[in-house]
């Protein structure tokens, strides 16, 4: 009789941990009705029927407790693993800051090795652009001196960076995202300066409001690619600048790919003066994705922003990823040979795949056609069953490497949708082409830059397939 008890106990904790499952899933939204159907049927009928085999007075009794056992087992699994799904969506999600690291350099050099070294310098600044972290990178800086500090302005970064080497000032303040465009513009800078201090300006970032796209419907989703490793809330040049138009109805996705060193206006940051895409991606994800928009004449509901520290270990989480290549040749960074056709690559060789342009006569267009290639890559092993393989480390992996302004629910919406039709897409690929030239940049100042003007017909031809993928 104890037995009998004790088997009704476990088949009723089953009981307990399927109706669990079946509430976290139905919350998450993540499987489709007609599945969610069919599982609560399953888990009903064996609750039924293990309940039923604890009345009997035969052994059979036991296979209904080893039958409670493992479904509870597969339930609480289940739970963990919905609950495990629903966080990283929330995390990759709930961003709402951007980081700018602000420095304070001086000439190598120098004998100072602290703020506290500094309290007699004149700190050089640029006024012609983010003005608003530098402002408050100096009130860190007096508050850490305890005194007003001497400050000497200039129009531009380049301006700022010549008058420390030249010595007209002591120490220059700026967003370490500029650093990029100083070792462009002056050689060996960054062996002829020291970081004595850095300092993390956090800024709160617009969230889209509750009635953004439709993820049923067509929509465009900006991917950038930051050039930096460490925190995905850093604020870096975007040198990956790929639009994804998704046409759920028809399973068709459209990969447009725009070269970093297009020559184009910022939104809201340069007016008329035109400037390198790639340099946007300093005033934050928000300005690249607007500064595409105005290219193009499109509107982009969402965004997803990686850096090299996502891309090595989102493919390494996959297991890794097979892609095409067009061209044969071995790697900048890294070293590593890849074959012309088709090749398995880890992290390391992927962010070596994706960086790579001196290889190649077309240098940064194939550049972007490769990062191409490996988004397709990366997109195809998302959506095959070879995925589950690999599902507890990629959820482990995309909280803390990725971010995007896509919602909860539209995620939940898109996985649901996959999940339901098991649909193949089809996926092709553009890029924008241009001329070559040297120009000005408003985020370097005066000293002129390698541009690409863009082209008016590969711009008008982007613009209305994209367009087209939207009807």
């Amino acid at each position: 009789m104890s037995r009998h008890l004790a088997g009704k106990i476990i088949v009723l904790i089953q009981v307990v941990l399927s109706a669990m499952l079946l509430l976290a899933i139905s919350r998450s939204g993540l499987l489709p009705e007609n599945y969610f159907i069919i599982l609560a049927v399953i888990l009903g009928v064996l609750a039924v029927f293990n309940m039923l085999l604890q009345f009997l007075k035969s052994k059979i009794f036991i296979l209904g407790i080893i039958i409670s056992i493992l479904v509870s087992v597969f339930s609480g699994l289940g739970v963990a693993g919905v609950q495990s799904a629903v966080q990283l969506m929330d995390e990759i999600s709930s961003l709402d800051y951007r980081t700018d690291n602000m420095v304070v350099v001086v000439k190598a050099e120098d004998a100072a090795e602290s703020l506290r070294d500094m309290e007699n310098y004149r700190f050089g600044i640029q006024n012609g652009a983010d003005l608003d972290n530098t402002e408050k990178m100096l009130e860190d800086i007096e508050k850490n001196l305890n005194r007003e500090i001497k400050v000497q302005e200039y129009s531009n970064i380049q301006e700022e960076a010549e008058a420390l080497l030249a010595g007209r000032v002591e120490a220059a303040v700026y967003n370490d995202a500029f650093t990029s465009i100083l070792e462009e513009n002056i050689e060996d800078y960054s062996s002829k300066v020291k970081v004595i201090y850095q300092y993390g300006v956090e800024t709160p970032v617009e969230k889209q409001e509750t009635e953004t796209a439709d993820v049923q419907k067509p929509f465009n989703v900006y991917v950038s690619g930051i050039d930096v490793n460490g925190p995905i809330t850093t604020t870096s040049r975007s040198d990956v600048n790929i639009i994804v138009s998704v046409n759920p109805e028809e399973h068709k996705i459209l990969l447009t790919t725009t070269p970093r060193d297009y020559y184009v206006t910022i939104p809201g940051i340069s007016g008329e003066q035109r400037d390198k895409l790639t340099h946007a991606g300093i005033y934050g994800v928000d300005k690249s994705m607007e500064t595409l928009e105005n290219l193009y004449g499109i509107d982009i509901a969402y965004y997803v922003k990686v850096n090299f520290t996502s891309v090595v270990k989102i493919v390494d989480a996959l297991g890794g990823v097979d892609v095409n290549s067009p061209y044969e040749f071995t790697t900048t960074h890294g070293n590593y040979q890849i074959k012309q056709g088709m090749n398995h690559l880890n992290g390391e060789m992927a962010l070596g795949f994706v960086r790579e342009r001196y290889s190649f006569a077309s240098g940064d267009n194939q550049r972007g056609k490769n990062q191409e290639i490996l988004l397709e890559a990366l997109i195809n092993k998302a959506m095959s069953p070879a995925i589950l393989n690999n599902m507890g480390s990629l959820i482990s992996t995309l909280g803390e490497n990725v971010e995007t302004n896509m919602g909860t629910d539209q995620m939940s919406r898109l996985i649901s949708q996959q999940l339901s039709d098991g649909s193949s897409w089809t996926i092709e690929s553009q890029a924008a082409i241009g001329a070559g030239d040297t120009q000005a940049c408003f985020s370097s100042g005066s000293q002129p830059l390698y541009v690409m003007w863009p082209n008016d017909n590969s711009v008008n031809t982007i613009s209305q397939e994209i367009k087209d993928m939207m009807q």
